[in-house]
Formats: structure tokens, sequence, C-alpha cells
């Protein structure tokens, strides 16, 4: 559904005060009128979503089918007009309940038990007649006039798709439904509280909370561990008996959501070590067949696999007795090691390791002399500097300076290349940390800097996310920060953040759904998107929605490039599956929360598919560049950088470097000499506390 265009100036107020309230009435204590409905105050002039108090998913025409007969289940919300409703009078105390999508009502063909719930013509018969019976926490049961009996999520269901039919009035919350009216709730619960686990097993623990508090009611409650969804459970529950991994470090929190989709800001983490389900003291055995082939000033290492008593899960490899990389899973045998002095000998020796740690000898030495010159994609690495803060934006001045963002500190700082000295100019005023993945995110700097000295910041507010932009003069931060764009939701993961100006001179930011997966799908909000704005904070006239959106269904963009043609690149975190890669069109949808990647409904119509995706444990990828048409991808979990020939609208030859040399890689840039600026991200990038990591900042020198 297209919402209408609006004037420029209305639009943009309207997104901006809409997306503030999202956030701010989350830390005010504001009181709004109820947003439910009950059998006394149900509005036949409004449209309701009904949202099941046991599953949180709401009533939608199946298959969004505008037939007669179509069943009715239950699915996550969108608001979207097959899950839109209106309540007509049919006298006595009943009402029908029609479809904004196809106009026929709500009916049960029979008085049968376990008879399911369809739409058809509107005839106002009594098999079509439903009593609105109230129930704790204001939802209510609808009751059917020809049967006497309600409406039931089978069997307690809470997945989508879940059949609906007709049961006998038992007053269960499968059969509890809050009626939402549409455009009114903007409050969002308090945060979870009192966190903590027990029964911590090496396959599961248990997970419990303190309640939140909403004006109307929580509907239900998400367990993430690190910005991954593990499950939700209904708001009746403070508890959840949850699957683990054996040897994994997770931090679990939890947030509260509301009928109308509100979610609150999260609970505090608790960091959970799982122990191993049985001792293992038994290393692998020694890797074999190591070879050692030099390209250029690169080497690829290959060897046979190596065996364990219960499993080989990656393996080490070590330059002149230093580790230099790794690789993840039994199956992986080979590394090109990269940037390399020219005519230089090397002898590498490969280790195997297990789940527990427990690590074989090293293999026997092969040597190998590299050639005289760069043949491969990436000549040369060098440590220009370290930080004990997450160096998290970074971009290039004119003349090759380079300036980047402490993440924690919420400090702008210049570095001199040639040097690796460092100069400190300013905090960002009202910055903010979420416990988290917030702070002080993208930097950019438009083409005409020297004429109009400005740095453009985005950063977590204590109520928002939010683009400014600070003078610089002499080679300082000058002055009080403008404001151009507010009302980013955020939360303690998925802010996203990153900035990159476009050859439109036009600023394009990547938000975050703050958690809440159907924000990316509205399009008056500003979660989960790539937005476009002016230098001044203004909206482009030929913007799609005429606000600030660009494109939508977005879940975590933290990397946006341009190539040389014009277009834009976007890099994406998924959930658990896949990470994604798109090429960014005016007004595109690209699917999320219905579709990850390639997984889930991805089939809708008007979604944009990705062009790679990549499996979450070998990616979690954030920053990206593109030089020369190669587009380079930094990436955290998988501790890679990428790279991939940009060809028409594909990414042909990728390559994987540096796999595990540096650890996780957060950031990457284009330098002033056609090479690349590269950030690590190993410590303290999972909470908000300032100068806990040991990061670098190197630079790449590319060859072909």
């Amino acid at each position: 559904m297209r919402y209408p265009l609006a004037t420029r100036k209305n639009a943009v107020h309207r997104a901006r005060l809409r997306a503030v309230w999202v956030v701010a009435l989350s830390v005010a204590a504001v009181v709004l009128p109820v947003r439910t409905a009950s059998a006394a105050t149900v509005d036949t002039n409004a449209s309701y979503v009904l949202v099941n108090r046991n599953s949180g998913k709401v009533l939608d025409v199946y298959g969004r089918s505008t037939a007669n007969n179509a069943r009715i289940s239950q699915y996550t919300r969108n608001d979207g007009a097959w899950q839109q409703w209106q309540f007509v009078d049919s006298g006595g105390g009943y009402y029908r309940i029609k479809s904004r999508h196809s106009n026929k009502v709500l009916s049960f063909p029979s008085t049968a038990n376990g008879t399911g719930l369809v739409q058809t013509t509107d005839a106002d018969l009594t098999g079509q007649q439903f009593r609105l019976a109230d129930s704790a926490g204001g939802s209510v049961r609808l009751l059917n006039r020809a049967s006497g009996k309600a409406v039931d999520v089978l069997n307690s269901s809470t997945a989508d798709g879940a059949r609906v039919v007709q049961l006998p009035d038992t007053g269960g919350a499968n059969q509890q439904w809050q009626l939402v009216r549409l455009g009114t709730d903007t409050t969002p619960p308090t945060a979870p509280a009192n966190a903590r686990t027990s029964n911590l097993t090496c396959t599961g623990v248990t997970f419990s909370w303190s309640a939140s508090t909403d004006d109307v009611a929580v509907a239900f409650y998400d367990i993430y561990h690190d910005g991954q969804l593990m499950t939700s459970v209904p708001g009746t529950a403070l508890s959840a008996d949850l699957t683990v991994t054996p040897g994994a470090t997770w931090g679990l929190y939890v947030n509260a959501r509301d009928a109308a989709g509100n979610v609150s800001q999260a609970s505090p983490t608790v960091t959970i070590t799982v122990p191993q389900c049985q001792a293992d003291t038994t290393p692998p055995s020694t890797p074999t067949g190591v070879t050692a082939t030099a390209s250029g000033t690169s080497v690829t290492v290959r060897w046979s696999p190596a065996t364990d008593n219960i499993g080989v899960t990656g393996y080490e490899i070590l330059r002149d007795g230093v580790q230099v990389g790794s690789t993840s899973g039994a199956t992986t045998t080979s590394f090109t090691d990269s940037g390399l002095a020219a005519n230089t000998r090397y002898e590498y020796r490969v280790r195997a390791r297990d789940a527990q740690a427990n690590r074989s000898a090293p293999s026997t030495a092969v040597a190998v002399t590299t050639g005289s010159s760069c043949a491969t994609a990436l000549c040369s690495i060098t440590r220009v500097t370290t930080e004990t803060d997450l160096p998290w934006g970074l971009t290039t001045l004119p003349g090759g300076q380079v300036l980047f963002g402490r993440r924690d500190t919420f400090e702008l700082v210049r570095l001199d290349p040639a040097t690796g000295a460092k100069t400190v100019l300013g905090r960002v005023p009202n910055a903010d940390g979420t416990d988290g993945e917030g702070g002080v995110l993208g930097i950019a700097v438009a083409s005409d800097f020297t004429a109009d000295p400005w740095v453009y910041v985005m950063h977590t507010s204590p109520t928002d996310n939010r683009v400014v932009r600070i003078r610089y003069t002499d080679g300082a931060l000058a002055g009080t920060p403008q404001v151009l764009l507010t009302g980013i939701p955020r939360n303690k993961y998925h802010n996203g953040g990153r900035l990159r100006f476009g050859p439109d001179n036009k600023l394009y930011v990547a938000t975050g759904d703050g958690q809440n997966g159907e924000w990316a799908q509205d399009r008056d909000n500003l979660a989960g998107k790539v937005l476009r704005i002016n230098p001044d904070g203004t909206v482009p006239a030929d913007n799609p929605f005429g606000n600030a959106v660009w494109s939508y269904g977005h879940r975590n963009p933290q990397g946006l490039a341009f190539d040389s043609q014009g277009r834009l690149w976007e890099q994406e975190f998924g959930n658990s599956v896949m990470d994604e890669t798109n090429l960014i069109v005016r007004g595109g949808n690209y699917g999320w929360p219905r579709c990850e990647g390639t997984t889930g409904s991805c089939a809708e119509p008007g979604f944009v598919a990705p062009k790679r995706t990549y499996p979450v444990a070998e990616a979690s990828c954030s920053g990206i560049a593109v030089v020369r048409d190669a587009l380079y991808i930094a990436c955290l979990r998988g501790a890679r950088l990428y790279r991939a020939e940009i060809a028409g609208e594909s990414l042909t030859n990728v390559q994987q470097h540096l796999t595990g040399t540096y650890g996780r890689l957060r950031t990457v840039e284009p330098s002033a000499d056609g090479g690349l600026w590269l950030t690590t991200s190993t410590r303290g990038d999972k909470d908000s506390i300032a100068d806990n990591s040991n990061e670098s900042i190197l630079k790449v020198e590319l060859g072909r």
C-alpha cells in the first residue's frame, strides 16, 4: 500500500515528529488515551488490527486473498490492508467484522467445533455476527452469534499461518484479542528490569526478568543474544527457557513490545559462558600435506584435513612462528596471506583446533619466497595507529588527512597518515551510548568541503539517533552542531549509522530497525531505511515518499558505497541466517522482516532481491567501500575482508582476504591515494564502556 504524497514540508515534519515521539515517550511520563477497544468503546468509523494475547500475532487474510471462503489465519503484524478490520453494527450488541482488503466479513460457515474462520460476502447472517465479551488486560473474546463459540487460535499456536477456528468459550489467552486502533498508540513499554539467568547447562538456560509497564498492555517480550533474535514469548511470561550453544559466550537481553508494535529499550545485558557438554583434552591430529605457493606478494597455503575425537572446528596459520590467520569449520583447508614484502622468504605451518581450544602440534614447515612485485588485490597492510576506543566512522579530508570517531568516548580525531600522529578535535555534544552498539557512528564530508567545511556525524542521543553537522575551522571543530535529522529510533543494537555523500551531493544515511522489524516496513518511520537528505537537512524534492526515506525494508545496514556509475551499494546484517549486499534503487523495498536475504516470504510482490548473500557465521559485515569498481566488505564475526568485482548489476570473482589476520573488521573506506583504510572492532564493541578496546587502524595498498 502506498501512502499519498504530501508536501515536502508537511511530510518531513510528520515523519520527524512521529519518529521522535516513538522514542522520546519511552523516557517521558506522558499519559495518552487508551488505544484498545472494548465492547463499549469500539468505533465503527475506525480500523483495527486484532492482536492475539497468546501469540502477539494478528488476524490476517491468508495469502492476501480477496476470494469468498478464503481462510483467516494469524500472522506477524505488518498493518497491511489484509490485517485491517472495521466493525459494522448488526444491532443487539453484535458486529460484523469487515476486511479493509477484500470488503468481505469474518464468518463461520457452520456451528461445529473446529470450524475454520473464513471471509465471505457480507449478508448480515448470524454466522457473520460477533459479540465482544470483555476479558482481562483490555482484551475481548469474539463470540459468534450462531454458535455461541469463541474465535480461537488452534492449539494455542504461536506460528505464522496458524489456523483460527471456533471452539467453546474458555476465556484462554488464545481466545483473547486486543483491538488496536490504527495510528494512535505510539507509547512504548518501559524497559524490562532485573534480567537474570538460572539453570545454565551446556544446552539450555532459563532467562528471567521483571515485568515492563505500558499505557495499554505488554503484548510480548523479544529475547535476544548480541542483537540476534532468539524467541518471543507472550506478555504474560516473565521467563523463557532458551537453547544455547556449548562453549559460546553470549550477552542476553529482552525488549518488551505492545500490541501496537511499539518496542521498549532493552533490559541490561546478562553475559553467559556456556559450559561444554563433556570434557575434551584430546587435540586434533597435526595437519599434513601443507603447501605454500607465492603469487607476487601474496602466498596461498593449502593442507589436508586433520582429524579429532569429537570434531575439528578450524585451523590456525603461522608465518615464521607467529599466527597470522585462521579459518572456521573443518572443511576450509586453504588460506591466502596478503600484503607481504617482495622477494622475501617465509615459512608457514598449520595447526588444527577443536571446540574446546585443544590445538594440534604445528605441521612441518614449508618455505616460500614472494615475487618481486604485487600481482594480487592486496599488496601491503600497514598498522598506522592503535586505539583504546572503537574507531567506528572514518573519512578522508582533502589533502589526505583522516578524521575518525571514537564510538564510546564520543570524540572526533584527526590522524596524520604519514606519521600516525593523532589530534583530538573535541567531543560530540549530546552523544550517548546504549550499552550496546550506539554512540558516535558514521562520519562524512561533502565534495565541497574546502569551500564549505562541515563535518557530518550520525550519533546516538539519550532519546534517538540523529544526524548533525559541525564546522571545521582552522583545523578544529567549532561552534554548536546543527541538528539536521532527528527521530531515528535507537536501541541497544540495530542503530545502523553509516553516512555517505553521493555524486548528487545528497547525504545518504543507513538506519537500523531499532529492534522493531515492523518499523522497517513503515515508510513514515525513519528506522530500517536508507535515508536521503540535502546537506542542510531538508528533504530533496525527488525523494519517492515526500520525506527522507529513499529505500526501506532494511534490518541493520552499516555499509554504503557508490560505484563509478553513481549507483548505491548497501551492506546489511541478517538475523541468524544470512547477511546481504544490496543495490539500492529509489523507493525500493528490501523485504525485512518478512524476508532475510533469500529466506522467508521473499516472493512477495515488490521486494528487491539482494545481489549477494553470505552465511552469518562467515560475515556479519559492517562497512563497505568501492575502489576502481571493486567492492570491499569488512566483516566482524567472519573476521575477513571480501573483495568482489562489480560487473553490471552483479558481483563476480568474490575473494576472501585477511581471514582471522586482524580479527573483527568494522570499517573500510577509500584512501586519498587509491588504497583503503580499515579499522578493527575486536573488543568492547557490544557495550558502551569507553577505552576498553585494543584496536588498529590499517592502511591497505591495493594492486590490480
